[in-house]
């Protein structure tokens, strides 16, 4: 029998927090696109706060799930059992990916009001600088969007997977099937997931160049 390969999903958020000073005479565009960006990291606060609970249920889930494989047909009582435990597991998961996503969604909306603001800059080379931050994130949402659609479709595919082992008929074949298709998805969400990681880092390395350009004196805090 097929052991199920389910690759852990931590979706990293590296953005530290910028604080600004002695911008007392810095452009007015400049302080607004500052405002904005230091908004949409407080917007994305919830989006952190499901990181660790995320990884502890999957571990558990995954705990859960081994035990049903090495139990085989031998206890199916006992196998129901924890399945219905695994299935709550990922109604879990479930709640909150889905608080992750109103996070990110939110500071999305935030960021997006940056865009007539860029276009004040006078100065060429900071506009086109601003410009590139934007695309970087809005690339980064868009990566995100494709991971919350992906994990949703794994999740749907874990919750299948308990009940199939739940029904006493269950082939091996219909098992592998299953099986090949949930780490299928967890093969993409992981790709997804490096380029999320990657992207989050391209852009808080924008962010302090724009900073930068900008005549902004700024420290950050780890």
């Amino acid at each position: 029998m097929s052991i199920l390969n389910k690759s852990r999903l931590l979706l990293v958020f590296i953005i530290g927090a910028f604080i600004l000073t002695g911008c007392m005479n810095s452009p007015d565009p400049e302080e607004k696109i500052y405002d904005v960006l230091e908004n949409v990291v407080a917007k994305e606060k919830d989006f952190e706060k499901q990181q660790e609970p995320l990884v502890k249920l999957e571990k558990r889930e995954k705990e859960l799930y081994d035990k049903i494989i090495n139990l085989g047909m031998k206890d199916f009582k006992e196998i129901k059992k924890l399945s219905d435990e695994a299935s709550s597991i990922v109604e879990q998961r479930v709640t909150h990916m889905e608080k992750e996503q109103e996070s990110i969604q939110a500071s999305k909306k935030e960021f997006e009001t940056l865009s007539p603001t860029i276009e004040e800059i006078e100065d060429k080379k900071l506009k086109d600088k601003a410009k590139e931050l934007y695309e970087i994130m809005m690339d980064r949402y868009k990566i995100h969007d494709t991971l919350y659609k992906d994990y949703s479709k794994a999740t749907q595919l874990d919750k299948e997977l308990y009940a199939m082992f739940k029904k006493e008929d269950l082939t091996l074949e219909q098992l592998e099937g299953q099986v090949s298709k949930i780490n299928d998805m967890y093969e993409k969400i992981l790709a997804s997931n490096k380029q999320f990681n990657e992207k989050t880092k391209e852009y808080n390395e924008a962010k302090l160049n724009f900073y930068k350009e900008a005549g902004l004196e700024i420290k950050t805090e780890e």
